[in-house]
């Protein structure tokens, strides 16, 4: 069985469409995902996301309701997460900005032996159509920079679309301490040092209007969260070995800008 988590705050208006393509997907390729459940998490929604999720219930799609109220995608996905019980679970956002296709691709991976598939649209192959302002093209770029310090080899932390095998999910999650947008950085990092089998494949992905994130009122948190995550893990400057790292967070920022 397949789970999906969907982390939803403030989503009547984008929920409702994700759900009705997920169903259709699920049904017109039911042979190869098999059983599907959704498990949408109200993040503290203060409009209808909870009863248009609930009335999207049925026996082609199950989906469960939750409610978090932490707020904090982070947090969403983690008690949606915690809640699974399958061999197999992913989370995916509200607005459907990631092709569907990407399931197809993650359970072939998982069914080759991956633990992790993390759709990317830095990898080759891609496709994206992006609307972003220059402001947020330009804090993503310098974003990436500084991820790639926390976790090597992965090119896009922040698409929306994972999968996991469900114990190393489960046992990842438990262990977060990130509850906002750069929950990602810490759970990828997390999952590397596990041991864990990751590996990013292209999606075809485009922006859709609506998103609760604005540069200006997140993007400061969003590079603090790296700086804390950073000094939580201890990450090791490069060139740098048989140090153990002790920086506070505003030294670990100012460390991992001066390496990016």
């Amino acid at each position: 069985m397949l789970q999906i988590v969907i982390p939803a705050y403030n989503e009547e208006n984008r929920l409702p469409r994700t759900l009705r393509e997920l169903r259709r997907f699920v049904r017109d390729h039911r042979a190869r995902l098999g059983a599907v459940e959704v498990i949408v998490v109200d993040n503290a929604s203060t409009d209808a996301t909870a009863a248009l999720a609930a009335a999207a219930d049925c026996r082609a799609l199950p989906v469960r309701v939750l409610s978090c109220a932490t707020r904090g995608k982070g947090a969403a996905v983690a008690a949606g997460i915690a809640a699974t019980d399958a061999d197999v679970v992913a989370f995916m956002d509200a607005d459907g900005a990631t092709h569907l296709d990407a399931l197809l691709e993650s359970t072939r991976l998982m069914a080759l032996g991956v633990d992790v598939a993390i759709g990317s649209r830095a990898a080759s192959g891609s496709d994206t159509a992006a609307r972003h302002s220059r402001l947020r093209e330009s804090g993503a770029r310098r974003y990436r920079a500084l991820t790639g310090r926390i976790v090597p080899g992965i090119s896009d932390t922040q698409c929306g679309f994972k999968v996991f095998r469900g114990d190393v999910a489960r046992t990842a999650f438990a262990d977060l301490r990130t509850a906002g947008f750069s929950f990602d950085v810490e759970l990828l990092a997390r999952v590397q040092r596990s041991g864990a089998r990751v590996v990013e494949f292209p999606v075809q992905w485009a922006d859709v209007p609506g998103s609760t994130f604005e540069p200006l009122r997140h993007g400061a948190g969003a590079f603090l969260n790296l700086a804390v995550i950073a000094w939580q893990l201890r990450v090791v400057p490069a060139g740098v070995s048989g140090v153990e790292t002790s920086l506070a967070p505003s030294s670990a920022l100012s460390q991992l800008a001066a390496e990016a």
